[in-house]
């Protein structure tokens, strides 16, 4: 059975999310603020946690990194704050998803599944150097992708973008994240190097540019690969 942290001081939605987790076969802990949900975390080992930033002891960020500091457990933040800078900050702290109150039930749960997946899925290692789609193949060894029996020409930039999405499948990487690794720390506010160098390898990678199906971006947050 597949356990569920719920970090939430509303009662009401606390309730919503148990009686729906709980009618798929999800086993669910509840804790109304950051100091119990430590507590708890230690003690359930949680599979996912769905973590509110507003609590009334602590702010969710700092729940974020003390978990971070022994867990890889999947974290979804739900949270009224729709500030970029705030959503950033989260998910720079550690969080896997972030998702604005109010929320579709079916789109949270359509989320936890796929956060749980990533953690059944085996990670890239050393040993896995193809990484195969429906339209492109990346070779993580020899440093090239191949398109239609054909190799896709790369610039080192667009290489070292595409190298970090993919080697993270399914998980988003924000967006200072991406401009550290590959620019550097100074240019961590550069998000029109992202923008123009994404839209050059959908160009070479995708079948249909303008909707991409493997390069997605999460508007505001980052960039994710999905296989």
């Amino acid at each position: 059975m597949t356990r569920v942290l719920v970090v939430e001081d509303d009662p009401q939605l606390v309730r919503a999310l148990v009686i729906n987790m709980q009618a798929r076969q999800y086993g669910v802990d509840a804790a109304p603020d950051g100091a119990t949900a430590l507590r708890l975390a230690a003690a359930r080992r949680p599979d996912v946690v769905l973590l509110d930033l507003g609590l009334p002891d602590m702010d969710g960020t700092d729940v974020i990194r003390a978990l971070r500091g022994w867990t890889k457990v999947p974290i979804l933040v739900l949270s009224a704050r729709r500030a970029s800078d705030e959503k950033i900050a989260a998910l720079d702290a550690g969080a896997d998803d972030y998702i604005t109150k109010p929320f579709s039930m079916d789109e949270l749960l359509a989320r936890l599944r796929a956060a749980v997946r990533r953690t059944e899925t085996v990670p890239l290692t050393p040993e896995t150097t193809l990484v195969t789609t429906d339209d492109f193949t990346i070779d993580l060894l020899a440093k090239k992708a191949i398109r239609a029996g054909r190799d896709v020409r790369l610039t080192p930039t667009e290489w070292h973008l595409l190298e970090i999405l993919v080697c993270n499948p399914g998980r988003l990487i924000t967006q200072k994240h991406l401009l550290q690794e590959v620019w550097g720390a100074s240019q961590s506010n550069k998000t029109n190097y992202l923008r123009v160098y994404m839209a050059q390898l959908r160009r070479k990678l995708e079948a249909d540019p303008a909707h991409p199906r493997y390069l997605i971006t999460e508007p505001g947050m980052g960039y994710r690969f999905e296989s």
